[in-house]
């Protein structure tokens, strides 16, 4: 192996996997074989993944092995094993989006991004867990138990793609695809001590996503660097024409940008309205450290208004739900999925069935928001609450046009807070709606964003995100920012965060105790 690849496969970027494939001095069998003894040993503890595709990964990985060995020509990401969040629809294995709705639900077709990923090479170990339908903050919200974060197993690992976050954190997986509907990529990252990226809204394909809210949702990249993450970013993006939405352009220079790390005369602004009050001390300390950081790397900084931001919180919680309501309509018991016969019902009507299966089928998070929802778009009630929370969205974006005009980026803590404790805001749904306030603006606008590990706060020791916003298709942007803060935190720290994090106890071990 070369000198620089880590002599644990799953410590191993997936740039430096990479590099060691491609040089033919590990198969990618070998590889993938790491990351599935790592998940037997694991993830009893942590739940990252709700299904997983041994075998499926390692034919895979196979395949790969002998077009290498053929010297047929390969991607630069060819071998890497990735894990893959659960709403994204995937032949072969289930696709349950984290409810009981779809438990044991195969597809029959697949996801723009899943076959992109197949198409490159990236055998995949399996599907991660989830809120149910991306609906929560924490994965404690899915049907099957919540994922836990490495770094305090009695902490949330975010959501609502924890599972693909703790997957990370935990060295299950070099690389995670997730979906972003007000932060879902970011948050989970953040909390994690991983890398996020949400790309600019249509910038990666949507089609095969199960639908959260159409006009926020976003597939993006997940790693353990921005490097990592850039690459995977490469692979994802790009123009769909079954995809209504899906931008007919390039994808955004964002490897070249990420091995550059260049922010030399870059502006920067910090937005006034995304820190301060409510924000843990912890959480602020790492984020001024990380903006000096920038500055000492040739960055200028400067404060930037965005007034409308504060109303970013209440428009997403009309605007997601509404959407919400609209899309889970399809599941009727009807088609697909679960069905239920009413209790002592004996020749049951359609609408009778429907109303059994939905009641035992979605949570009590997806109840409460297609109640909102539908409320929110009942007549009488449109124009008061989903028309106006559409004329705040444009306000919203409005000020990011603003702000770009001054600024070439925008950055802000990922979330007010580190990662808080399985249960606690579980029964608080407002409380639990506001670890998303930095990162619904972004969703909002459509803009790109980034979060990337900032340092542990002094008061848990728990990892702090730092996030990067820029305007719609210069994503490159958010990897340049985020690849001259990491190399300058690494340096500061003397290696990568996740070096730092506690051991998880094997499999034996919990078996044991």
């Amino acid at each position: 192996m070369t000198s620089d690849l880590h002599p644990d496969l799953t410590r191993a970027s997936a740039a430096h996997l990479a590099r060691a494939l491609a040089d033919r001095q590990v198969s990618s069998v070998e590889v993938t074989q790491a990351h599935l003894d790592r998940i037997t040993e694991v993830d009893a503890a942590v739940h990252a993944y709700l299904h997983v595709d041994a075998d499926g990964a390692l034919a895979a990985a196979r395949q790969v092995d002998e077009r290498r060995a053929s010297k047929e020509p390969l991607g630069p990401l060819a071998g890497v094993p990735i894990a893959v969040k659960d709403v994204m629809t995937t032949k072969g294995m289930p696709t349950t989006c984290g409810s009981r709705i779809l438990e044991g639900w195969v597809p029959p077709y697949e996801a723009t991004v899943v076959s992109r990923l197949r198409a490159a090479g990236l055998p995949i170990l399996g599907k991660t867990n989830m809120d149910e339908f991306a609906m929560g903050s924490s994965t404690e919200h899915s049907a099957y138990g919540p994922s836990r974060n490495p770094w305090d197993l009695d902490r949330i690992p975010g959501g609502s793609g924890g599972g693909s976050s703790a997957a990370l954190a935990s060295f299950q997986a070099p690389l995670a695809t997730g979906t972003d509907t007000g932060g879902s990529i970011r948050q989970p990252a953040a909390v994690t001590g991983t890398v996020g990226t949400k790309p600019t809204y249509g910038g990666v394909s949507r089609y095969g996503l199960v639908a959260l809210a159409s006009s926020l949702d976003q597939a993006g990249p997940c790693g353990r660097t921005v490097l990592d993450t850039a690459l995977l970013h490469a692979v994802m993006g790009g123009h769909d024409p079954r995809d209504s939405t899906s931008i007919d352009a390039p994808v955004p220079p964002v490897v070249e940008a990420a091995r550059a790390g260049d922010v030399r005369g870059l502006r920067i602004g910090v937005v006034r309205e995304l820190g301060g009050e409510g924000y843990q001390a912890g959480v602020r300390a790492r984020f001024e450290e990380s903006v000096q950081l920038l500055v000492d790397a040739g960055a200028t900084v400067v404060e930037v208004s965005c007034p409308s931001f504060e109303y970013a919180l209440a428009t997403y919680y009309l605007i997601l739900p509404s959407e919400a309501s609209s899309n889970l309509a399809r599941f009727d018991a009807m088609r697909y999925g679960l069905r239920v016969h009413p209790d002592g019902v004996d020749d049951p009507s359609a609408e009778q069935v429907m109303a059994a299966s939905r009641d035992a089928g979605f949570g009590d998070e997806v109840k409460r928001r297609i109640i909102l929802g539908t409320y929110a778009l009942s007549s009488g009630y449109y124009d008061a609450y989903y028309g106006s929370a559409q004329k705040v969205r444009a306000l919203i974006a409005q000020d990011f046009a603003r702000a770009f005009e001054q600024v070439d980026v925008l950055v802000s803590p990922t979330a007010p807070t580190t990662a808080f404790r399985l249960g606690d805001k579980l029964d608080d749904p407002l409380a639990m709606y506001l670890n998303d306030i930095a990162t619904i603006p972004a969703n909002l606008a459509g803009v790109p964003g980034m979060s990337l590990p900032a340092g542990l706060a002094e008061e848990d020791g728990l990892p702090v995100g730092f996030q990067v916003l820029a305007p719609a298709m210069r994503d490159e942007r958010l990897y340049a920012v985020g690849s001259a803060l990491e190399r300058a935190l690494a340096d500061r720290w003397g290696g990568p965060l996740l070096d730092r994090a506690p051991e998880l106890p094997v499999a034996t071990l919990r078996k044991d105790a």
